[in-house]
């Protein structure tokens, strides 16, 4: 199959099809968030036991999302897309069926959960084969994709839970899915470039030797904690935003406007945050976005008025957006191109297992206090620890900079 360039005209192409099939799969992560208070009241369970469904959509995603790059990487992008279209298709169509939460989360676990991996992490890695110079920002754009996801599937979602019931919504996500997602699987058919790059390219390339000196499965096991710990931290705003504003009397509609506004300043955030780390790397893009982060954490304890929540979510997008494109940037630099579908896809499991842990954590905690000021608080606690693997691993990333302009100079 003929393979077409690095930064081709037909490379811009493909990003713009990736954007569509990462905004349009993305709703696989944010229906079960919007949908979450309505399906509590209709299984009349309390909020841990609701937010379990969430859980097991994130665990499902992360497992799914090793499985979907090893594909990508053997057979292409466009065997994962379409496998994950399917059964995000069939898990919309058994998750609206569900008679009880145990076969609801099942369904988002086991299917909507795992088709909708495909639209992310592989979609990332397949993207960074495709250009050089300019691989951070095009990074960013696809995956600002799942944040726009949420930005525009959040009121979708939660109109028609308002008005049809959230069962013939998720019967609608189905037949959408199908219809818009297969045809343009079918447009990523040519396999990437990948002889034409270099194991370590952009910020690291000709500065930093792979590995930052540490074995391979050393330095994937620091990034899979790191994405771990910060998307605990993520996931206390994003996962109960909806039902937080609930119950401070705002209405379910007000929290999610909220999370819209928030994600959609993570659009911003992304590709901002992709310009930058072509220019600064993806370990200092990391440590800024990480740092950031726990600013926005911290502004949530103190401050609960409706003015002041629509401020500190549109802060807390527009700070943490560059995060999780940063781990791919990552791998990119630091590991061979023929492993970034499978190597994107582990670091990014431990991101999605962060969300689904931190998802649940906050609604157990928020039982056993009856506020999420501690789930705000536990939040921040894990952030720290990101913040400072970050730091070490961007540490090591300078002194060996220092000791190869050291050996350049004694030559």
């Amino acid at each position: 199959m003929e393979r077409a360039k690095a930064e081709s005209p037909y490379a811009w192409v493909r990003l713009g099809v990736a954007l569509l099939l990462s905004t349009l799969g993305g709703v696989g992560m944010w229906s079960v968030v919007v949908a979450l208070p309505a399906v509590q009241a209709d299984f009349g369970v309390a909020r841990a036991d609701a937010s379990l469904p969430y859980t097991l959509t994130m665990i499902g995603f992360g497992f799914s999302g090793i499985a979907m790059g090893w594909l990508s990487d053997r057979f292409g992008i466009m065997v994962p897309v379409i496998a994950g279209a399917l059964a995000m298709a069939l898990g919309y169509a058994g998750a609206a069926s569900a008679a009880t939460l145990w076969q609801y989360a099942l369904a988002q676990g086991l299917l909507i959960g795992a088709g909708s991996a495909a639209s992310f992490g592989p979609l990332l890695a397949d993207t960074s084969l495709w250009f050089h110079r300019r691989r951070g920002i095009a990074v960013g754009i696809v995956a600002s994709g799942n944040y726009l996801a949420g930005a525009l599937w959040s009121p979708v979602v939660q109109h028609f839970v308002a008005t049809d019931g959230w069962r013939a919504t998720h019967y609608g996500i189905a037949v959408f899915c199908m219809v818009t997602m297969l045809p343009l699987a079918l447009l990523l058919r040519r396999r990437p470039p990948t002889a034409e790059i270099a194991p370590a390219t952009g910020h690291a390339q000709g500065r930093h030797a792979p590995g930052l000196g540490l074995a391979p499965a050393t330095l994937q096991t620091l990034l899979v904690i790191a994405g771990l710990c910060c998307c605990v931290a993520m996931s206390m705003p994003q996962v109960h935003l909806v039902a937080y504003c609930g119950d401070l009397g705002y209405g379910a509609a007000r929290g999610a406007q909220m999370l819209s506004l928030m994600l959609a300043c993570g659009i911003v955030s992304r590709l901002a945050f992709g310009f930058i780390s072509d220019r600064i790397g993806g370990l200092r893009t990391l440590l800024v976005g990480s740092g950031l982060q726990g600013v926005a954490l911290l502004l949530f304890l103190p401050f609960d008025g409706l003015v002041s929540l629509y401020v500190i979510s549109a802060l807390f997008g527009l700070f943490q957006g560059g995060i999780v494109p940063s781990y791919a940037m990552i791998v990119r630099e630091h590991f061979s191109p023929t492993e970034a579908g499978a190597r994107v896809g582990s670091v990014l499991m431990a991101t999605v297992f962060g969300m689904a842990l931190g998802g649940w954590m906050s609604g157990a905690i928020f039982d056993l206090t009856g506020s999420y000021k501690a789930a705000f608080a536990n939040g921040l606690l894990w952030n720290l620890l990101n913040v400072a693997i970050a730091t070490w691993l961007l540490r090591r990333e300078l002194a060996r900079g220092r000791r190869a302009g050291r050996a350049a100079m004694a030559d």
